[in-house]
């Protein structure tokens, strides 16, 4: 299992996986927006989004959890 968790405090511009969804290493979860750039957030393991933490239009802060994998 592995947990995502925010580096920094952005906002979520989109959520490119659904819960369920078989992901890759390096695949994208969701892109962040901070100070006008877009910041991908990436699969660092193969598996399966099982739970997904966030929705477009959410402010989140450092360490916050975006999404695990298992």
């Amino acid at each position: 299992m592995a947990e995502v968790r925010a580096e920094m405090v952005a906002n979520v511009w989109k959520v490119v996986v659904n819960e369920g969804d078989s992901v890759s290493d390096g695949d994208t979860l969701v892109i962040l927006e901070s100070m006008k750039m877009e910041i991908p957030v990436l699969a660092e393991d193969d598996g399966v989004v099982s739970q997904l933490k966030v929705a477009e239009g959410d402010v989140i802060q450092e360490g916050d959890l975006i999404a695990v994998i298992e």
